[in-house]
């Protein structure tokens, strides 16, 4: 310690040194300037891009709607690339991030869309995310079978053996027909938007379960009051559906039935043979009297009662002529060749009605 133990202070650098220092940080940030400049002028520009990328009208108003065809369990990837290939995104990585930034990758859902603008590139993204896919109206006429039905959906593009997938399982209407072995009956026959997706089937066979219950529904209180099951009833009128196409007559065709079956007569319904041949895979469009003995639980020239169950699905009208029959004592009908029919009471009375109007029609 030097004399009189004062302290030395601490050895300060040269001022020409401390200058020279502080030159070279002024430099550094000199010259860093630009490069931030140019950073927070690329993110700008980035920014830029992208919101017009999201935001920026892809199809605009009244061009030809754009067709796209999303498979079942395609990625937002594989989307990115069809949308890319329709040039309707500039970058497929840009779809993808925006997908991700909106939560919704994972929700875009399959099927067929017609887009149409003005659509953005979110407008896009937004309808692939509610499953806005092209919707047809599929009209199912009455007395249609299951099998039948499934051929109008294939004709519609929907799958055949999803449809009947749903369609023979007879789990939905177990309440109303335990005994059920398919919605064979149930199917109501009306006309429906149908979702060009692979959801389709199922979401049919649902629409139309819930229009026969909306039909059906009403109607219990009476069947119970009478006995009666909702298979039963569907039978029948299946049956009624099948043997005439004018309204007015229903009534008096189930009228008919009824009797019989009260006199435990044999049905003797050309439409449960035909249902039974088809069964067998025997149908050509054409009824032979040799298929009058086709053995089948369905083939009600053989056996008394009603059909096992429904033949095809009957119309609102041909349920309610089964409840609401027409009185008479007719037991027997023949067509005329033009859409109606001739009733009679006996069989000496059917049979001349018959060579008026069949064996004539024969012969001419």
């Amino acid at each position: 310690m030097p004399a009189g133990g004062a302290r030395s202070s601490p050895k300060q650098p040269p001022l020409r040194a401390r200058g020279e220092k502080v030159a070279r940080r002024a430099r550094v940030r000199r010259s860093a300037a630009p490069v931030l400049a140019g950073l927070v002028l690329l993110a700008g520009v980035l920014a830029a891009a992208w919101r017009y990328e999201v935001s920026s009208t892809k199809i605009p108003a009244g061009a030809f709607p754009v067709k796209l065809v999303v498979p079942p369990g395609a990625s937002a990837e594989a989307i990115a690339r069809q949308l890319h290939a329709l040039r309707l995104v500039r970058h497929p990585l840009v779809f993808r991030a925006v997908a991700r930034w909106r939560g919704v990758s994972a929700q875009l859902k399959a099927g067929e869309y017609a887009l149409s603008g003005p659509l953005s590139l979110q407008g896009i993204l937004d309808a692939l995310a509610r499953g806005d896919v092209v919707r047809r109206d599929l009209t199912i006429p009455e007395g249609r079978n299951i099998d039948e039905i499934a051929d109008l959906v294939v004709a519609e593009g929907l799958d055949r053996a999803a449809f009947l997938e749903v369609a023979r399982d007879p789990s939905p209407v177990r309440d109303l027909d335990p005994a059920a072995t398919s919605l064979e009956g149930y199917l109501f026959p009306d006309t429906y938007d149908v979702p060009q997706s692979p959801e389709a089937p199922r979401v049919l066979v649902r629409r139309m379960l819930e229009r026969f219950r909306e039909v059906i529904d009403p109607q219990l209180g009476r069947m119970k009051e009478r006995g009666l099951g909702v298979r039963q009833v569907v039978t029948l009128a299946s049956i009624v559906e099948l043997e005439t196409a004018r309204a007015g007559e229903r009534p008096r065709i189930a009228g008919v039935f009824w009797n019989r079956l009260d006199k435990r007569m044999p049905l003797q319904t050309d439409p449960s043979v035909i249902y039974a041949l088809k069964q067998a895979g025997r149908w050509d469009g054409n009824i032979r009297k040799r298929d009058l003995e086709i053995d089948s639980p369905y083939n009600t020239y053989r056996r008394r009662g009603l059909p096992p169950g429904p033949l095809g699905s009957p119309g609102k009208e041909a349920i309610l002529a089964v409840l609401e029959p027409a009185s008479s004592k007719d037991l027997y009908f023949v067509s005329r060749n033009d859409g109606s029919h001739e009733f009679s009471e006996t069989l000496a009375a059917h049979n001349r009605a018959v060579n008026r109007f069949q064996r004539r029609r024969a012969s001419s």
